[in-house]
């Protein structure tokens, strides 16, 4: 296959296998692909919010300390390649469908010995391995999919380190209907005698937590961002001084210090671990961070920003941040969402501090909510909203709209984040705005 082939079959594959939680057709395809992931190194971090930030965090610091490191996240903005990246190179066309074509082949021989299909994201995850063991990685930082314990990144046996961010309820119909039931889950990703770094968690989520960790014999540290204090801060990033030494972060919003924090302690872990970086290098790593879609500003005037929030703990704290940084503001939102998330948690959290709002429907997913079906909802808590029949139609309805002091606020899933970035940018040059 080429790339565009590779491309047409893993959206095939997206569109007609399930997502199911299971290790088995996983080791099966690796098992047969010479397991690929036993001759890595890993960083595997699980949790509901955060997990990107804390990765975007260490790849920077790390990348600055000379390592060579992978990175699998998901999803991705701007190119479906950036999921795999090293050293801030994503995979190339080629390789990637190199990769693809040798997984397909064992697939089709898989399904051909009567084994299930695998998913897209089982593949993508299998297509990840291969190109970081060949281009020999000195560590992997992993982000799991979902959950933890049943994930397919969790077929992974040399976990220098699990990192356990924010957890909160989401997923609920895969993972659990209490914040204990989801946390087991998350924590399945703790290895015998390994070592743990943890946000601090709600006790329900905390409390299981260590337990894994006692029952595995893992040395667990807690991130308390209490101890991290806020020198100076704008939308635009924050200064925060921590164990006596001051960091420049780019990313806005209140979050990001606990995220911050708690990569900062799994740098501190891995200091130990034979990754060792040094003051400099966690300082310029951490400043020089790149991780959009969080709070991220695109237009100053007016402000326009894209935040990823999705589920009801990401809506708290995307509320907090507008508390923190727009109070006063008029705010303009444009609005899309998953019909399969709870979405109705996310608008009651959040629409009382928009003057108007913008539905649209996020394009090419199935699990897209229509415009007009979130505006209904928002409709109960808002009587200023207006469905807009595309993500470009609702841009350049805000623009109209807002005056250069105002705030136009872009959220409910990451997924639309890119083609909105590209259109703001069309927009800043047609009317000459300033970043």
């Amino acid at each position: 296959m080429n790339y565009q082939e590779s491309r047409e079959y893993i959206d095939r594959v997206t569109r007609e296998i399930p997502s199911v939680l299971g290790l088995d057709h996983m080791r099966e395809m690796m098992k047969r692909l010479g397991n690929p992931q036993d001759d890595l190194k890993y960083v595997h971090v699980a949790g509901t919010n955060g997990k990107g930030s804390v990765i975007a965090f260490l790849y920077s610091v790390l990348s600055e300390a000379g390592y060579r490191v992978g990175r699998y996240v998901s999803p991705t903005l701007y190119s479906y390649r950036g999921r795999m990246e090293i050293s801030g190179k994503r995979i190339s066309r080629d390789s990637f469908a190199a990769y693809m074509t040798q997984v397909a082949d064992v697939i089709a021989a898989m399904t051909e010995d009567g084994y299930p299909h695998p998913t897209a994201f089982e593949i993508e995850t299998a297509v990840a391995f291969l190109f970081f063991r060949n281009e020999n990685c000195d560590l992997v930082l992993l982000e799991v999919g979902m959950g933890g314990n049943l994930d397919a990144t969790n077929i992974i046996k040399n976990t220098m380190l699990s990192v356990l961010v924010s957890i909160s309820m989401d997923h609920m119909s895969f993972l659990g209907n209490t914040l204990g039931e989801i946390a087991e889950k998350k924590a399945g990703i703790i290895k015998e005698n390994s070592h743990v770094v943890t946000a601090l968690q709600k006790k329900e989520a905390m409390d299981v937590i260590c337990s894994q960790c006692e029952k595995c014999h893992a040395e667990c540290v807690v991130a308390d961002p209490g101890k991290a204090q806020v020198l100076a801060e704008s939308c635009l990033g924050q200064t925060l001084l921590y164990e006596g030494e001051k960091y420049e972060i780019p990313l806005a919003g209140v979050y990001q210090k606990e995220n911050a924090v708690v990569a900062l302690n799994a740098l501190k872990v891995l200091d130990t671990l034979g990754f060792a970086s040094t003051p400099e290098q966690k300082k310029a790593g951490m400043k020089h961070t790149v991780w959009n879609g969080r709070f991220t500003v695109l237009c100053t005037e007016p402000l326009f920003v894209v935040d990823g929030a999705h589920n009801p703990a990401a809506a708290d704290m995307m509320a907090a941040s507008i508390e923190h940084y727009f109070k006063g503001k008029r705010l303009i939102y444009i609005m899309g969402v998953f019909g399969d998330k709870d979405y109705r948690s996310v608008v009651a959290k959040t629409v009382h501090y928009a003057d108007k709002i913008l539905t649209i429907q996020t394009p090419n997913n199935e699990r897209a909510l229509p415009a007009a079906k979130l505006a209904e909802t928002v409709k109960e808590f808002h009587k200023d909203v207006q469905a807009r029949e595309s993500i470009e139609q609702a841009v350049e309805t805000a623009f109209r709209l807002a005056h250069k002091e105002d705030v136009i606020l872009a959220f409910g899933s990451l997924s639309f984040i890119g083609e909105m970035t590209d259109l703001v940018e069309k927009e800043k040059k047609r009317e000459g705005k300033q970043k």
